[in-house]
């Protein structure tokens, strides 16, 4: 994205959240191929009939983002580290739904690696994900956060570092320290 998409992004979002709601509706066609780069992402990590489609995960995170009352958009990283927790919450609900109609033995192993999970039930891991993320966040929000924007957001540390307002060294330090202590926590549920 060029940094001229990225200002104007970012100033179709001030004007957005000072009411105009034109500006989103200028704003949409803008940032859906990169709304649409983040669903796939987080699909491709499904399992095997995954009855939610991209198009459908794109729509509902909209949905959430435009319902949402407040909204005090920074710039573009801001609106996508929002957009990404949006999805997880969006994911992670379906697979909690999902798993309440399937009985039998959860398997619980995960792989996390910059932006995917491997293994066969999809739906349990999101939710240990989910589950060890909220624990991570009751200790640590910042590195929650981060979590979420490099893992199911697909940021960039620069991009994650101008949303937390902090430099790109913590956020390389931070992750490390998530990434390994969630895959601890994990494997210990």
């Amino acid at each position: 994205m060029s940094r001229r998409d990225s200002q104007q992004i970012t100033q179709l979002l001030v004007q957005w959240s000072g009411g105009d709601q034109t500006a989103l509706d200028d704003l949409m066609p803008i940032v859906y191929d990169e709304l649409r780069r983040m669903a796939k992402a987080f699909m491709r990590g499904q399992e095997s009939g995954h009855t939610m489609q991209t198009t459908e995960l794109i729509h509902e995170a909209y949905l959430k983002l435009a319902g949402n009352d407040q909204k005090d958009w920074k710039n573009r990283a801001h609106f996508f580290g929002v957009a990404s927790r949006a999805m997880r919450h969006i994911l992670v609900d379906y697979a909690r739904a999902k798993q309440s109609q399937r009985r039998g033995g959860r398997n619980r192993r995960i792989t996390l690696t910059e932006n995917a999970l491997a293994s066969n039930e999809r739906s349990d891991e999101i939710v240990a994900l989910d589950d060890a993320l909220s624990r991570l966040a009751e200790l640590d929000e910042r590195k929650c956060r981060i979590v979420e924007m490099k893992f199911f957001g697909g940021l960039n540390f620069e991009e994650i570092a101008e949303v937390l307002r902090v430099s790109v060294i913590t956020v390389k330090r931070d992750w490390s320290f998530a990434k390994n202590w969630l895959l601890k926590e994990v494997s210990h549920s």
